[in-house]
């Protein structure tokens, strides 16, 4: 739940609920109980029974949790739009299709012939300009006598229509009497529903939530409020559940901002406070003597970028620091970021230490492991892997060594997690791919250390906001140099139509003994997504080039993945149908050529990170990108960006103002997640500001003791960040 709280900023609440010593762990029990109307199911709300209850969960909670939705929940479901119903025209005045409220007079009514429902009801209206006709479909005929009677004035609004020439209004929204005027709603509120629920309801279920708000702490100084024009807390919900124009329901209102600045204050502190427990916990120094490293450096078939050498001196510096080293290693595709990774694990391994490094599947970890043993074996470092697939003796084995000292660095997936892994003393642990990993496996890492430093790494490039936003607990190293032995990639998009074209060239590419990548979006058929699947794709291409066909897909066994990437690897085929499961870390370095069928339907992230398997080596590659015509707004600006550059950092600044922080990181289909309410194209500058107030925070009161920090408190409960209210009572 993603979500917040408050009472005008003159109210002042006891937060003695606040001290009362809690075990960490138990993290409802924790809760002061000032908070609990807004933790209480929405059927503790009038009206609101098990059927509503079970559609406002499906509304408004992001993942497929099982828990009902609660009270906060409906509170923080903020609008998307707006009705105006303060359009006031006369019948023959009224715009066709557009919201009019019109004072008429009630002439006559037309219910359907009994028994036959097809038939609508009809309402005979009138004013000074003209006639018009209100539709009902299987309209009740009590109900609208009783809401339209004979011969009076009413005020309806809804939208005009003209059928055979003649006005018409199907299904007013709102009917009411000239003396009840006043009841009409004139700007209301438009919130994002599902199929079983309608606005009315909902909008009747959010005003009936807002009297429940409790008596809430102030935790912005009075000094902020003043110099943002923020409203309190209350007053922000109350304006933009209750808008008086569009200005109030903008991102960009002082009341949407408030509410923007919680979610990202509470954020940075938990952040904060996950940074501030892993620094207090027992650090240690860990300075190597260059040996290994040099061997590596020797090794390596090429010279490190100034930004790979930049990294790896913040690295050691870290690692040599007796505090905690939390960094992050930030890489565009094909930057180097394992060479770093390993040169770090050289330094903690010459120190005594042992490293970890962590992938967040088994095709980057044996990747990974292809790649690092014969740097590690000239350096005398010794390199396991593993993954699920090691069993039996094999993986007691390599427990057993693991804890005994003789394996120097372990490369593995979530295995690594597993109690029966213990290492003897590890020194430096580091996370690939960080975003598919959350601050509570970091932390499981961390632990198998007494005193073991983090690295983590993303090859997704991430805007300064998202950097923040989801590392915003970790100091960053930036790898934005390219090796000098790369060559550019050479980007064009070609119409699915002239497909043909492009099988012409494959055929000659073939022939020249160049390898292929052909990327499709899904692995078989589907009846909802008109898309060619790799199945299909690998089928096709196969008729045309035989045995020199490959096909790799997540849904196949480790082992026939491995062999069919193996098998492109050297040679025995030359085109590999795929889907993105090899989106990151699969090195093929001769592959020059990169076909994404349907690039329309990938992200630009996406794009970045598939067109960078190619132009790893010391020919000219070029990218493919197939789409289907004719191409939405969006998916051409994609195209245009991957044709214009290949800066991935510029890409990701993009794909931020395309898509949103969410999609970037893959968070949506990973589960984790993103703001409800701030919006980095509108709240940049508030995630700075959180971040320095975060920081202040802790400095001068680390413990959350003083009675701003306690309301502190209450909001990391509200985000529901228990978890870093737990690390304070951990100490």
């Amino acid at each position: 739940m993603i979500w917040f709280r408050f009472f005008p900023r003159q109210q002042r609440c006891d937060l003695t609920a606040l001290d009362a010593a809690q075990e960490p762990g138990h993290s409802h029990a924790m809760r002061p109980d000032l908070l609990n109307p807004l933790f209480a199911s929405v059927t503790s709300l009038a009206g609101i029974g098990p059927k509503l209850s079970v559609a406002l969960t499906k509304l408004l909670k992001a993942s497929e949790s099982a828990e009902p939705a609660v009270v906060g929940d409906l509170l923080f479901h903020l609008p998307s739009g707006l009705i105006d119903r303060r359009n006031r025209p006369t019948i023959m005045d009224a715009a066709e299709g557009a919201l009019s409220t019109i004072e008429v007079h009630v002439d006559g009514h037309e219910p359907p012939p009994r028994g036959n429902r097809r038939i609508p009801y009809k309402i005979k209206v009138s004013d000074d300009s003209g006639e018009m006709v209100i539709v009902y479909f299987r309209g009740q005929s009590r109900w609208l006598e009783a809401q339209y009677p004979l011969g009076e004035t009413i005020f309806v609004s809804g939208k005009v229509e003209w059928f055979n020439g003649r006005p018409n209004m199907v299904h007013p929204d709102h009917v009411v009497p000239q003396d009840k005027l006043h009841e009409l709603p004139l700007v209301e509120p438009v919130y994002p529903l599902v199929a079983s629920l309608s606005l009315k309801v909902l909008s009747k279920s959010i005003n009936t939530a807002l009297q429940t708000l409790p008596r809430l702490p102030e935790w912005i100084e009075d000094g902020m409020l003043q110099r943002q024009h923020w409203p309190d807390m209350a007053q922000a919900l109350d304006q933009v559940h209750h808008p008086r124009d569009q200005l109030d329901i903008s991102p960009d209102s002082n009341a949407w901002k408030r509410l923007a600045y919680d979610e990202l204050l509470a954020g940075q502190l938990a952040l904060g406070m996950v940074r501030s427990r892993m620094k207090k916990s027992a650090g240690k120094s860990w300075a190597g003597d260059g040996r290994k490293q040099n061997a590596i450096l020797s090794a390596l078939p090429f010279e490190l970028t100034g930004a790979q050498k930049r990294s790896v001196a913040e690295i050691q510096a870290d690692i040599a620091h007796p505090e905690r080293m939390l960094r992050l290693l930030q890489g565009d595709v094909g930057s180097g970021k394992t060479a770093v990774a390993l040169l770090a694990c050289a330094t903690a391994i010459e120190a005594g230490g042992q490293a970890a490094l962590m992938a967040p599947t088994e095709v980057l970890a044996r990747q990974h492991m292809a790649t690092i043993e014969p740097l590690a074996s000239a350096a005398s470092i010794n390199v396991a892997v593993l993954t699920g697939r090691e069993k039996g003796k094999t993986r007691q084995d390599i427990y057993d060594r693991l804890a005994n000292g003789e394996i120097d660095l372990l490369i593995g997936t979530h295995a690594l997690f597993q109690s029966n892994v213990t290492f003897k003393n590890l020194a430096l642990g580091i996370v690939d791919e960080q975003h598919r990993f959350g601050v509570h496996q970091r932390l499981a890492l961390a632990s198998k250390g007494g005193a073991a430093d983090i690295l983590v790494m993303t090859a997704t490039p991430i805007p300064r906001t998202l950097v923040l936003t989801f590392f915003g607990d970790m100091d960053v190293s930036k790898l934005d140099e390219k090796p000098a032995h790369r060559l550019p990639i050479q980007t064009n998009a070609l119409s699915l139509e002239r497909l043909d074209e492009l099988v012409e060239r494959i055929r000659q590419a073939v022939a020249r003994g160049d390898k292929i990548y052909w990327l499709c979006p899904l692995v078989e058929d589907s009846e909802e997504l008109p898309v060619m699947s790799a199945e299909t794709r690998f089928k096709s291409l196969q008729e045309l080039f035989g045995q020199n066909v490959g096909l790799v897909h997540g849904r196949m066994k480790p082992a026939e993945k491995d062999t069919a990437m193996l098998d492109f690897k050297e040679g025995k085929t030359r085109i590999l149908v795929a889907t993105t499961v090899i989106e990151v870390g699969v090195d093929v370095p001769d592959a020059t050529i990169m076909v994404i069928e349907h690039a329309e339907r990938f992200g630009l992230a996406q794009l970045h990170q598939l067109r960078g398997r190619v132009g790893r080596g010391d020919k000219p590659s070029s990218c493919l990108l197939l789409y289907k015509a004719p191409l939405g707004t969006i998916a051409s600006d994609r195209i245009r960006i991957m044709r214009d550059t290949e800066d991935g950092f510029r890409i990701a600044e993009e794909d931020l103002k395309l898509r949103g922080e969410g999609e970037i990181l893959g968070t949506r289909q990973s589960g984790t997640p993103g703001f409800h309410i701030a919006r980095m194209e509108f709240h940049g500058e508030l995630l700075e500001m959180a971040r320095d107030d975060a920081r202040l925070i802790l400095h001068e009161d680390p413990e959350l003791a003083t009675p701003r920090g306690q309301a502190l408190r209450v909001l990391l409960y509200l985000q529901s960040k228990d978890e870093a209210v737990r690390l304070l009572r951990a100490g």
